[in-house]
């Protein structure tokens, strides 16, 4: 017994005496991997960070071709920032950003994840493969192309209006009722991207152990039960981060789709803040005006990311850092 517990202490010595890899070493054993992580990070310092350098103007009257910094640059402070706040439409946007953002968090997030629950159900791997394929499809189909298809669809006469009128409803252009247009932008937000966006849960469900399944059915649990206390929990990890950047990116309601569905009938629930500074500072050239409210934008973004990311991580252990 004793010279057992000699040769316990041997190795605990042993192990203390190893030395961690220094940096240099772990460099050189991971160098293939560094090597092909180098691009992404060139290309993310590039465009990512590299164009930040201009938000400079949003504290400035900046005008095309003039310097940034010099004796010549007009210096405006917070007086951009206090201008959107005080705006007489800060309140509208404001509102139909947080009402179309909520829509699309509201079913934009919740459907890959029961589409992802749905597939796994599916024991036949010809028809699993083909709905899959089917559901990704519309994430590469262009912005521009969809925004036309649903156009066409919702216009007077198109598919989508007479079969609304088997309802009872009018044969109109749904594009031009204001009433209409969040539910519009949401289904189409939705259909584009709920394939897509459900790969990762489908993954992370595919690496379940099966044991624990057929556990649970010894167990005389059904598919539902299976589901809530064993696939759910396996994969609230990845569910809380996705969560997490949702959240944060609350107020980065996709413009490009609104620009293309919205009308100036429809401003008055459409009109978000990106679509607001790319008329303002594109079509109008108020680029100081428009970069402060996008600087505005991106700091609640960041204080709700950072909010939430405190949350999950007291609530379920699992956070973005």
């Amino acid at each position: 017994m004793e010279s057992k517990l000699k040769q316990q202490r041997r190795t605990a010595t042993v192990a203390k005496k190893k030395k961690r890899p220094t940096t240099p070493a772990v460099i050189r054993e991971n160098i293939q991997l560094y090597l092909l992580m180098l691009p992404v990070f060139i290309l993310i310092v590039i465009f990512c960070y590299g164009p930040m350098f201009g938000l400079v103007i949003a504290f400035q009257d900046y005008m095309p071709g003039s310097p940034f910094f010099g004796e010549s640059v007009d210096w405006m402070g917070l007086r951009h920032f206090q201008r959107f706040i005080q705006g007489k439409y800060f309140g509208r946007l404001i509102t139909n950003t947080l009402v179309l953002s909520g829509l699309n968090l509201l079913f934009g997030f919740t459907a890959p994840i029961l589409f992802a629950l749905l597939i796994d159900q599916v024991k036949r791997v010809r028809f699993k493969k083909l709905v899959q394929t089917a559901s990704y499809m519309p994430y590469f189909i262009s912005t521009v192309v969809v925004a036309g298809m649903v156009l066409s669809f919702i216009d007077k006469g198109g598919m989508i209006t007479r079969f609304l009128t088997l309802f009872g409803l009018p044969d109109q252009n749904w594009r031009e009722q204001a009433s209409a247009f969040p539910a519009i932008y949401t289904v189409t937000n939705v259909w584009k991207g709920f394939g897509f966006g459900s790969i990762l849960y489908i993954s992370a469900i595919t690496s379940i152990d099966q044991s624990q399944y057929e556990s649970a059915r010894i167990d005389g649990a059904n598919r539902g039960q299976q589901c809530w206390y064993i696939t759910l929990p396996s994969i609230k990890n990845i569910i809380a981060i996705n969560l997490i950047m949702a959240i944060g990116g609350i107020l980065g309601t996709n413009s490009d789709l609104i620009l293309l569905l919205y009308t100036p009938a429809t401003y008055d629930v459409a009109d978000v803040i990106g679509t607001y500074t790319y008329r303002l500072g594109i079509q109008g050239g108020q680029y100081s005006y428009t970069a402060a409210a996008g600087l505005f934008m991106s700091a609640i973004g960041f204080t709700l990311t950072y909010i939430a990311n405190k949350v999950s991580n007291r609530m379920t252990g699992y956070g973005l850092w």
